[in-house]
Parts: C-alpha cells; structure tokens; sequence
C-alpha cells in the first residue's frame, strides 16, 4: 500500500505537467493562430490599399500621357500655323505693287504702239507677282458679279440698280487677297441695291 501511495503522486503530478503542457501549447496555438488572423487582416488591408495606390497611378498616367498628347498636339497646331501665316506681313507689304501694275495696264493705252511694249513688260511683271503669290498659297479675291459677302468684301457704296440682283458687287475697286484660305485684305466693292420704289 506504501508503493501505491509512493507512486500516485508522481503519476498525479506527471499526468498536472502534462495537462499545463496541453494548456500552454494550446494557448500558444489560440495566440499563434490569433496573431495569423491579424496578420492576414493586416495583410488584406495593405494589399487593398496598394491596389487602390495602383488604380491612382494608373489613372495618374493615363491623364499625364493625354495631357502630353494633347500638348504634343498643340504645339504641332501652332507650328504649322505659323509656317503658313508667316508671310502674311510681308504678304500686306506686297499687295500694293500689284495694285500698281493693275493700274499701270488700267491707264495704259494698248493702241498707241510708244506705249505697247512697256505694257506688254508691266503685263508680265504683274503675271509674275502673282504667279509667285500664287506658290505662296495667295489667291486673289476679285468678286465682280458675285453677291456681296461680308466675310470676303467690303463695300464702299451701294448703286440702285435694277439690272441685277439686290447685293451684287457691281464694281471692284481693288481686289481683296487671302493666304491660305485666310482673308489677308477684303476686296473693296461697290453693290448693288434695290431701285427706289415708283410711288415713293
């Protein structure tokens, strides 16, 4: 009975080391496990936070490339631009020799034979001038006939006249010139208006 009583404390305390053993190696596992959990929590919302980084970004880069293309665009606009209206000075400096050769030929009398030859040269200065115009992108804008546009002529009176129509350009004073399409100087007209009622 002595050996019994000897022995069931020892088995008693092995079987209590064992039991605290358990316990401590399950609340070690409870906190590993606990401390995985939060881990994973912590780990989920950095991810969510880098993704939401990245979408930023992304959209970050996206608005700088559209903003580079759109400046990139710009600046070709404005580049070409001023390739094509560069001239348009020199253009105005340069339009009023060609108002003077057409008056040369205007006021020169083709039948008197002394004045045929320096015409024939003022011709073909003038046909040159304008050629040369002509490469430059430089048409003339010469409306006799046409109906009157604000955009192109300037009128420098209105003639009644009931042989055309309402707003017909009847004379040209001095043609009207653009560059590219741009009016550089309007022509100068005279147009035609309604005639005067009888009764009044």
């Amino acid at each position: 009975m002595s050996n019994e009583s000897k022995d069931s404390p020892q088995i008693d305390e092995v079987d209590i080391d064992q039991a605290e053993a358990a316990t401590l190696d399950a609340s070690e596992e409870n906190t590993a496990e606990e401390n995985h959990q939060e881990n994973d929590v912590e780990a989920g919302a950095d991810v969510e936070s880098l993704n939401e980084q990245i979408a930023a970004l992304k959209e970050q880069a996206l608005r700088s490339n559209a903003e580079a293309q759109n400046a990139r665009r710009r600046a070709e606009q404005d580049v070409e631009k001023a390739r094509k209206f560069a001239l348009e000075k020199f253009v105005n400096e340069l339009l009023p020799v060609a108002d003077n050769l057409e008056r040369a030929l205007a006021a020169g009398d083709v039948d008197d034979e002394s004045q045929k030859a320096v015409l024939e040269g003022v011709a073909l200065t003038h046909k040159s001038l304008l050629d040369t115009l002509k490469k430059f992108q430089v048409e003339p804008v010469d409306p006799d006939g046409e109906p009157f546009d604000p955009q192109l002529h300037q009128a420098m009176s209105m003639v009644p006249s009931p042989d055309v129509e309402p707003n017909t350009v009847l004379t040209v004073f001095q043609k009207g010139y653009t560059l590219y399409g741009r009016l550089v100087r309007p022509a100068m007209v005279v147009v035609s208006s309604a005639p005067p009622s009888e009764g009044a």
